[in-house]
């Protein structure tokens, strides 16, 4: 069956998934179901597993980490998008407003997946099922990071973090001939999770200029249909602001590897580092490695990670004068690289 032209220039504007296998259903004079979808958002940063610390209810938040607990918490997004997969194997694409609208579907049984459409780094791969439908990230790479020395001397991929991904599913859904406006409620649930991670110095902060970091051992990518995780490991890059205490930075990720969107343990034997590259005003670039792995086993979905003791030392900050601007937020040579698609 042949899509129109205009359809087929729809498909492409709003979408940047793969849909080799959908078309739409361009029959104007098929019967159509009205559907109002009405969807809620849970506005969450992290989940707390186990016997994870409650950040939510931790009495010191304000005055440990400077800012509410609450404002990490993700804004509503710019708009939903409602992937129709109908049970004869062909599929619609329809953009709403986040809150939902009114949409029309073809009477008979549909999975039905949700997720926010207006993400820039998210990248949608193997859309034509709802079984194999996954949100992964573009790369990214930093020539001066070469991994990290507690981690397996294993060639992870460094990505972007990812933007902030809503996601739902029903399996079935019955469209029934009405006319009557049938109500799809729908809840949103957080795909992506935020680690606010701070890195905290002994001595020599104030010869610090620029701050970046890497998390590695990520998740690569997320099913939209599950919500969980898949087993690729993957080092996310981010850039740092630089504070009184030393540097921080808020990152985004699917979580950890091979985790369900639910209360279930951590897989045991897996490792997470992380990294921080600060470059001085005299010009140098320093790099430091920690191993997070017993806090981010705690935090799968998001949460607090903090190192300590990190120190420069007057030698290293003096060295070679102060040559290098310190209002010039550039890291030359070693600027990172976004790889195209």
């Amino acid at each position: 069956m042949k899509c129109s032209p205009l359809f087929a220039g729809i498909l492409m504007l709003f979408s940047s998934c793969e849909h080799k296998d959908l078309c739409f259903d361009h029959d104007v004079h098929a019967p159509k179901s009205e559907v109002r979808i009405e969807a809620q958002y849970e506005k969450e940063w992290q989940y707390i597993h186990g016997n994870a610390p409650d950040w939510k209810n931790y009495p010191a938040w304000q005055e440990s980490f400077g800012m509410e607990y609450d404002d990490l918490r993700p804004e509503i997004p710019g708009g939903l998008r409602v992937q129709v997969y109908n049970a004869d194997g062909s599929g619609d694409i329809i953009n709403v407003a986040p809150e939902g609208n009114v949409v029309y579907m073809r009477p008979g049984k549909h999975s039905l997946l949700f997720y926010n459409n207006d993400t820039e780094y998210i990248v949608f791969n193997e859309m034509h099922s709802f079984t194999s439908a996954k949100a992964t990230t573009r790369t990214r790479t930093r020539s001066s990071y070469l991994g990290n020395s507690y981690m397996e001397p294993a060639s992870e991929n460094t990505v972007n973090q990812p933007d902030m991904l809503y996601g739902s599913y029903m399996d079935s859904y019955v469209a029934e001939p009405s006319t009557e406006t049938d109500v799809i409620p729908v809840v949103m649930q957080p795909l992506v999770f935020t680690y606010l991670v701070r890195y905290e110095f002994s001595r020599g902060v104030e010869y610090v200029s620029l701050a970046r970091g890497a998390l590695a051992g990520m998740a690569q990518a997320v099913w939209l249909n599950s919500g969980q995780t898949s087993g690729e490991e993957a080092t996310v890059l981010y850039d740092c602001t630089v504070e009184d205490f030393g540097a921080q930075a808020l990152v985004r990720s699917f979580g950890i590897p091979g985790f369900p969107n639910g209360p279930y343990g951590a897989r045991a034997g897996r490792k997470y580092g992380l990294n921080l590259e600060v470059r001085l005003k005299n010009g140098k670039i320093k790099s430091f490695d920690f191993d997070v792995t017993d806090q981010v086993a705690v935090h799968p979905q998001g949460g607090v990670i903090v190192v300590k003791g990190i120190e420069i030392s007057d030698e290293e900050g003096t060295e070679g004068g102060s040559g290098f601007d310190v209002d010039v937020e550039d890291w030359g040579d070693y600027e990172d690289i976004e790889l195209p698609l």
